[in-house]
């Protein structure tokens, strides 16, 4: 510390903001280190105490949501706070699934159980978890992207996790929505292992192409097969037999996204 202090005059000017920002920049510097000098500065107390009560509001963490608060029982907390900035799980996203499940099980009702209506139930809900999962990642689809980017979690653990989340939610939502369709309970509930055989094997075709291409062509090839099989049978593609192929089809792609999980394209590159 010098003997220097900043002159009355100078003083003055910085206190009615009248002096240039290099000279005000040094007289804020000056201040910092010279207890006399700050002490010539005037201080309203309650100006200071109402701009830190501000500062605080906005730098304490915010109020932990009761869905967030219900998450962190079962993951972490910093895992929670990720899962709910999914913008797959957004309430847009959310409203979509439940709409198209609600079509599918009034067409259900309004048809006395028709099993044409029941069929288009089972074709619907196992892609409804693909397109959650081809928007789940990545600065195109993600607004806050570049805040998720700087997380240990970020890339592909983050996708992985998100896609998890997306189809636990698209899981619960069919879930509740397959006691209401007028049919055998078994056959209600045969869309389950198609879906996670074609979000498994969405996740390991993304080891290849995009994940959004890949959700896409399996969605297609979904919806093509179960036409192309209704000369053979309505639900052929949902008999006890079938279902243990979806059962192996998963663990299959499942092991082939563990050994090619590097490869695996989050949507940074699109």
């Amino acid at each position: 510390m010098t003997g220097w202090h900043v002159p009355d005059d100078l003083l003055r000017g910085y206190l009615e903001g009248r002096i240039d920002p290099p000279r005000a920049m040094s007289v804020e510097a000056h201040l910092v280190g010279c207890v006399q000098c700050r002490a010539a500065v005037p201080v309203d107390e309650s100006w200071l105490a109402a701009s830190w009560d501000g500062v605080q509001e906005r730098v304490a963490p915010p109020r932990r949501s009761p869905v967030e608060r219900l998450l962190g029982r079962v993951v972490p907390e910093h895992v929670a706070r990720l899962l709910l900035a999914t913008p797959a799980l957004s309430r847009a996203w959310l409203l979509a699934v439940v709409l198209v499940l609600a079509f599918a099980v009034a067409a259900a009702r309004l048809s006395d159980g028709s099993p044409v209506a029941l069929l288009l139930f089972l074709v619907i809900a196992p892609v409804l978890p693909l397109g959650g999962i081809s928007v789940a990642y990545g600065p195109a689809v993600d607004t806050a992207y570049e805040l998720h980017a700087a997380t240990p979690l970020a890339g592909v653990r983050l996708l992985l996790v998100r896609a998890g989340a997306v189809l636990v939610a698209a899981t619960l939502l069919t879930g509740v929505a397959a006691p209401f369709l007028a049919g055998p309970l078994g056959l209600s509930a045969a869309w389950l292992l198609p879906a996670l055989m074609l979000t498994v094997a969405s996740l390991a075709a993304g080891t290849r192409v995009p994940i959004p291409v890949a959700a896409a062509g399996l969605a297609a090839l979904w919806v093509g097969a179960v036409l192309a099989t209704q000369s053979l049978g309505r639900f052929l593609l949902f008999q006890p037999v079938v279902q243990l192929g979806y059962g192996a089809a998963a663990v299959v792609c499942g092991a082939v996204l563990y050994a090619r999980r590097r490869r695996l394209d989050p949507g940074e590159r699109m």
